[in-house]
């Protein structure tokens, strides 16, 4: 399933690296199931604040923030945000 695949290409990221991780995740982009799931976004940002890329992670964490997800998760995606600002 996508949400599987997401879930493997953060543990491809612990393995391999940040970089790894973001190619495994270059593929559940293009996704309909994920197009609108927060995680796929805050995972995106997560790796891009890992490999020091702080512009193109607050950018996905914003992104996350427009999706549905619960009020504790938007509290984590808005303090991810605030790091890299």
């Amino acid at each position: 399933s996508p949400v599987v695949a997401l879930n493997r290409a953060v543990a491809v990221a612990r393995v391999h690296g940040p970089a790894k991780g973001l190619s495994a995740l270059v593929p559940l982009e293009g996704d309909p199931k994920l197009r609108q799931y927060y995680l796929l976004a805050a995972a995106r940002g997560g790796l891009l604040v890992e490999l020091g890329r702080r512009e193109q992670a607050a950018a996905c964490f914003r992104s996350a923030l427009k999706r549905r997800c619960s009020e504790p998760e938007r509290r984590f995606l808005k303090r991810r945000l605030a790091e890299c600002v």
